[in-house]
């Protein structure tokens, strides 16, 4: 009986790690994909190689984009390890063109898994685009690859990202990080960046975001508990907590406020001004 297991087995394990016909006995190569999770948005083709582009968004959209890279061979059909990659994307207006904020992009864990973000201010139309441009290097050479985007407006209209200009007449983007609202105090954060020209964003450091979440159909009432964003050096980010004491629409009232204490943008809530110019939304 021992034997006629072992047997059985053995068979088994054949079964899975090969498949033949009457062709071939050459072994199915299975290529667990460590994003398969996530959703594919481009596949850019170029140098004979496939950049994916993956997020957990299942599209390009204004305010906060995290991405995961993946290069592919197309003449081995193996994904490249250590490769370093930079990404560059520029809107084409009918005037001009610009960039946005934008991280560099780091390894991960699996070596053939790259991530970086990027804010986008704005959506493309029919006359005015984005394009993802990419330089990637590896074994000694660089590439150059490029691909038209479609950047859309989030598919709950809701408002994720401030683009304004400061009492100092400097130009910033002020975008909310993702995060999934519950009736509880929420850790809340956003990244503020500072437009240098139009194609250079630095992130600001040192400034404070004073929040006031107000439920407008709810006769505009507040929540206690909130705590202003701060600047933490370790994630880059401006970090606080948000209390949200019942489901529904909420407007994140916001004040941006320099190293002084200047208040750059924002106004304070009041029976008279019900709403700040610059703030979020959410709906849950």
């Amino acid at each position: 009986m021992k034997t006629i297991q072992s047997i059985f087995l053995a068979l088994l394990v054949s079964f899975i790690f090969f498949s033949c016909d009457n062709d071939s006995d050459d072994p199915i190569i299975i290529d667990e994909n460590p994003l398969a999770e996530f959703n594919l948005l481009t596949n850019i083709k170029a140098n004979d190689h496939t950049i994916e582009v993956y997020s957990e968004q299942e599209q390009y959209t204004i305010g906060y984009n995290e991405f995961f890279f993946r290069i592919k061979d197309n003449v081995t059909g193996s994904y490249i390890a250590d490769a370093t990659i930079s990404m560059n994307p520029i809107m084409h207006m009918t005037s001009m063109m610009h960039s946005c904020p934008k991280s560099e992009i780091t390894k991960t864990t699996d070596a053939t898994v790259y991530k970086g973000f990027s804010v986008f201010q704005m959506p493309g139309n029919t006359d005015e685009y984005w394009d993802l441009n990419l330089e990637y290097s590896f074994n000694g050479q660089t590439f150059d690859a490029s691909e038209r985007i479609e950047v859309k407006s989030p598919t709950d209209d809701k408002k994720r990202v401030n683009v304004f200009t400061g009492t100092d007449e400097a130009r910033y983007v002020l975008a909310m990080m993702p995060m999934e609202p519950k009736v509880a105090i929420n850790d809340f954060s956003a990244m503020l960046f500072k437009m240098e020209n139009m194609m250079t964003f630095p992130a600001v450091e040192g400034y404070t975001v004073s929040i006031d979440p107000r439920m407008p159909g709810m006769g505009n009432h507040s929540s206690p508990n909130n705590e202003d964003l701060t600047f933490d050096a370790s994630s880059n980010m401006y970090n606080g907590k948000l209390s949200l004491t019942m489901t529904g629409y909420w407007k994140i009232n916001l004040k941006v406020m320099n190293t002084s204490g200047d208040v750059l943008k924002g106004e304070d809530i009041t029976d008279e001004n019900e709403s700040s110019s610059l703030f979020f939304e959410m709906e849950f």
